[in-house]
């Protein structure tokens, strides 16, 4: 499993964000790491897990490209 490690000032959204690509994996990142649950700003220095970040459903292109690739 992955780890990152805080700096000051990191939030749960802000780390999802950076380190799994998007905020809405927030509760998963934070599921990984309920001893940490009640912090909501970070200081320097806590090691943190790192879930896989579920591949998306559907295709990766945008729309209009999927229609005009076919």
């Amino acid at each position: 499993m992955k780890t990152y490690t805080t700096v000051q000032g990191d939030m749960w959204d802000s780390i999802a964000h950076a380190q799994l690509g998007d905020t809405a994996h927030t509760d998963k990142l934070m599921n990984a790491n309920l001893r940490y649950r009640e912090i909501y700003i970070f200081p320097a220095g806590i090691v943190l897990n790192l879930p896989e970040p579920e591949a998306r459903a559907g295709s990766p292109l945008p729309p209009w490209k999927g229609a005009a690739m076919g």
